[in-house]
């Protein structure tokens, strides 16, 4: 038995029906890769799942939680789950384009997980127009984050079709656990209380001293300062979420990127945004509601450490304001500004620690957080004064090909959740030679999220567009010196 930490138990206090705390992916896989004779795609994925079981323990933790909501929940092992209830097949209708694959993700991601259960599902989604195969995966956002997520996608694959066998687990790791009882629960949430609030009153102290520090630091070096939480505009993506979510799908080229990053010394998790960005402009000036003041993102800083693993706490994170820096219609100068934004918010971020969210976090049990959250959508707390405009994330892939279940991954998109007042969630993962974008929305704040999603790709052009140009302009200028130098020598 394990329990959850402040950050994971607070993704579970806040779940509601509209707002549900998931990640998931599309994965696109070609089984014409795989070995002669292999099983069917979702036999195949059940069969690997099933023989490394005893390695993915977020799909083997069962969500106990503490009566009344007196301390976070806890994790127990369910070591034999009923893998027909996780692993599912699914097909598309003809033609099986993106725009079906779309809509059968966005179903998957509109329901609530059941947490009677691990909380996790693949579907295995067949029809897909090449004869390709979809994994359509989804997991608990207490279960996973987006680092410990690129562990499991390692666990599931292997670097060859030829599926590699693992070591079987021991007989102590086959055994059962039984869960607690509500009483040993309740009992146990006292010393739990007590061992959180010295630490937390040290973090109180700490934040107060670091917000200072950075207050001074802001007017000393006249450093440009990150958005304040809720002070960003409101758009149509400040509204409350429904139960509906819609999906996007794009893709860049990452020698597109790594040509804007040697040119502008930006990051790729700079571009990542100047790109959201820069869709977010065209989409809000097409619909008349382009603000003046720039859109800001909340970009998830992943804080695990080397000793962290899957078993020691999944959500380990921090988290910057960033400006989208929408206001700005020159590409490069809109990227530059983004750059700007985040290395400010990575310094005051520094400053901050590493643990301030998950100290903070520990606190709040669900005794609190749950009516709180309630009270907070119930007023639209969020939707009036929305702490951000959009959650946007990046993940490094591999730049090598990996097999799941023999077939080829082709492609993959991972997605992140939303919230009340930010009804977009852009995340963004590279795999090979493309990075590949996941965008998740309400569907009643963002009805066309297919166009939103083509106008990254769009975006990606105009930047390297812009980028060959300056490139040229200083060419022709260093040529032009070149000229009036040697008429000066031949004079």
């Amino acid at each position: 038995m394990q329990r959850l930490s402040g950050l994971d138990s607070l993704f579970v206090s806040l779940e509601s029906p509209t707002n549900l705390f998931q990640v998931g992916a599309i994965t696109v896989l070609d089984p014409a890769t795989a070995p002669p004779g292999s099983p069917p795609p979702h036999e195949a994925l059940r069969q690997v799942i099933e023989s490394r079981l005893h390695l993915l323990s977020p799909f083997r933790r069962r969500l106990v939680e503490v009566p009344a909501g007196l301390d976070h929940p806890r994790w127990v092992e369910d070591r034999r789950p009923d893998l027909s209830r996780h692993v599912r097949r699914g097909a598309l209708p003809s033609p099986g384009g993106e725009s079906e694959l779309t809509t059968f993700a966005a179903d998957v991601l509109s329901r609530p997980l059941d947490r009677t259960r691990p909380l996790w599902e693949i579907h295995v989604v067949e029809g897909l127009e090449g004869n390709l195969v979809a994994g359509v995966a989804k997991l608990h956002h207490s279960a996973i984050d987006g680092i410990a997520g690129t562990e499991v996608t390692g666990l599931l694959m292997d670097l060859t079709p030829e599926v590699a066998r693992v070591e079987p687990p021991s007989e102590e790791e086959k055994t059962l656990e039984e869960p607690p009882s509500p009483m040993s629960l309740l009992i146990g949430s006292v010393p739990s209380a007590w061992r959180r609030s010295l630490p937390t009153v040290k973090t109180l102290a700490h934040l107060v001293t670091a917000s200072g520090r950075i207050r001074r630091r802001n007017r000393e070096l006249d450093t440009l300062t990150p958005p304040a939480p809720f002070q960003c505009p409101r758009t149509s993506l400040s509204s409350k979420l429904g139960t509906r979510r819609i999906v996007g799908l794009a893709q860049v080229d990452r020698d597109d990127v790594e040509k804007v990053r040697s040119a502008t010394g930006a990051t790729v998790n700079d571009i990542v945004l100047a790109l959201t960005g820069a869709a977010l402009r065209e989409h809000l000036d097409d619909a008349c509601e382009l603000p003046a003041e720039p859109l800001s993102a909340f970009v998830p800083i992943s804080v695990r450490g080397e000793s962290d693993t899957l078993d020691t706490g999944v959500n380990r994170l921090s988290g910057m304001l960033v400006s989208l820096a929408t206001s700005v219609s020159d590409p490069i100068v809109r990227l530059l500004a983004v750059s700007e934004s985040a290395r400010s918010a990575k310094d005051q971020d520094r400053m901050l620690g590493p643990d301030v969210f998950s100290s903070l976090a520990d606190l709040a049990v669900p005794a609190l957080l749950g009516p709180g959250g309630r009270l907070s959508r119930a007023v639209g707390l969020t939707t009036r004064r929305p702490p951000f405009s959009v959650v946007v994330s990046g993940f490094p892939g591999p730049r090598f090909p990996l097999y799941c279940a023999g077939a080829e991954l082709v492609a993959y998109h991972p997605f992140g959740p939303i919230i009340d007042g930010s009804a977009l969630n852009v995340t963004a993962m590279s795999y090979r030679d493309r990075i590949g974008f996941g965008l998740l929305a309400d569907g009643e704040a963002l009805t066309n999220v297919d166009v939103l999603a083509r106008r990254i790709p769009e975006a990606m052009r105009e930047l390297t567009k812009a980028i060959d140009s300056d490139r040229r302009r200083a060419r022709r200028r260093s040529a032009k010196k070149g000229e009036q130098s040697s008429t000066r020598i031949t004079s």
